[in-house]
């Protein structure tokens, strides 16, 4: 009988609180989130100081622990402001900042000692020795670059002395590790500070230098080329082989991502990683675990560098989204009664609408719904976006659950 092995963290994004309560409702061990400033998402939303504040309180009592995103490369101007965000950050006491800047990680040792300090994959951290570099810095985790396989995620596990996390799940960037400055060129928006325009899913096509109105697809594609354009990465099937290269934490993308993305993803790799530490002898993948990530609106799934397989293509040539086999109608906010539900409604919901709920535990429920009422629990034939509707169904719910149309 194989012995139960090492359990590695379940690290989720939290782009704002309700997302932060989303990952740790369907299982996550940490989440990663960022202050107004200083992080490579300042369009997912984010945390004010009190906020914050709020979500490490939240967090503890969960016992989930808090990351919090420093990755931006700094200029000149900002060290004093860098300075005062760290005071800040030592106040309110994550359990780690993660950082990429070398200047940061110098200032953060000497302000906040205290806390722990994670390299983000901004870093490039590609092999052994710079692991151990940055050890010997101080530097308690690594994330390593998305550009590692497996066999060389296993060195630096076994050698280096360093946690080590890795990306499992999410959109990749076509660049070094995130490097990037096509936005800054095409948009004049720096996507190593947080600013990126995305332009590598723009649609481009070749023009000829004297003939400068025929625009030429790079493909026989009417919709034009997505050369630059990369493939989602999905590691569900290979659970068994992320657990056994002895990675501390392995961690989804999406803190620009919405709770319906956050909820399905969170939900099945915290199921398949407990179903695998439970009983690695028996252990499966789930078909359901694929149905529920193929559900939600994504790229073409691929493995990513992890098995620098060169027959499977990371580029996502077409640029055709996947998913939405369901639609997401909101989330249950608490009950008013026995099987009445409240409910924050997203999407269009009629009472003749079959829904499915999302719990962390199980598969979807799927159900009809028995009675649909406004907030003075008056009958009511459908619930507006935007609105709070009261939920009549035969099957226990608890806050937070997603609630989805068939």
């Amino acid at each position: 009988m194989k012995k139960n092995p090492f359990k590695p963290e379940l690290l989720a994004p939290a782009g704002n609180f309700e997302k932060l309560e989303i990952a740790i409702h369907y299982g996550a061990d940490a989440v990663y989130l960022a202050a107004k400033n200083f992080s490579l998402r300042n369009f997912s939303g984010n945390f004010t100081d009190a906020e914050m504040v709020d979500a490490v309180t939240f967090a503890r009592l969960h016992k989930v622990k808090v990351y919090l995103a420093c990755n931006i490369y700094s200029r000149n101007h900002e060290q004093k402001e860098l300075e005062d965000f760290l005071y800040k950050t030592g106040q309110i006491g994550p359990d780690a900042i993660i950082v990429s800047d070398p200047g940061i990680i110098m200032l953060a040792k000497k302000i906040i000692p205290d806390i722990d300090i994670h390299l983000s994959t901004q870093a490039n951290t590609t092999n052994l020795n710079a692991a151990r570099f940055w050890h010997g810095l101080g530097v308690k985790r690594v994330n390593l670059a998305r550009e590692l396989s497996l066999e060389e995620i296993k060195e630096i596990t076994e050698d280096a002395q360093i946690e080590t996390e890795t990306f499992i799940h999410g959109a990749m960037c076509v660049s070094y590790s995130g490097r990037c400055l096509l936005s800054n060129f095409l948009s004049g928006r720096d996507s190593n500070r947080g600013l990126c325009s995305h332009p590598c899913r723009w649609k481009y096509s070749v023009v000829e230098e004297l003939r400068p109105n025929e625009y030429h697809s790079l493909m026989e594609d009417d919709r034009g080329s997505y050369i630059f354009n990369s493939k989602d990465l999905s590691m569900i099937e290979h659970i068994p082989e992320l657990i056994n290269a002895n990675i501390t934490s392995l961690k989804i993308e999406g803190r620009m991502k919405g709770i319906n993305y956050l909820a399905s993803v969170v939900k099945t790799y915290r199921n398949a990683i407990d179903a695998y530490i439970d009983d690695p002898d028996t252990y499966k993948t789930n078909p359901d675990w694929l149905s529920e990530l193929y559900q939600i609106f994504h790229r073409e799934y691929c493995t990513g560098f992890y098995f620098n397989k060169t027959e499977e293509p990371q580029l996502n040539y077409n640029n055709i989204h996947q998913g939405k086999i369901h639609s997401f109608i909101g989330k249950i906010m608490g009950s008013t009664e026995d099987n009445h539900y409240r409910v924050g409604i997203r999407n269009k919901l009629t009472l003749d609408d079959t829904i499915e709920i999302l719990s962390p535990k199980g598969s979807p429920k799927r159900i009809k719904i028995m009675g649909l009422f406004d907030m003075e629990h008056n009958s009511i034939d459908s619930a507006q976006p935007n609105t709070m509707a009261i939920l009549f169904i035969g099957i226990q719910c608890f806050p937070n659950d997603i609630v989805r149309k068939i």
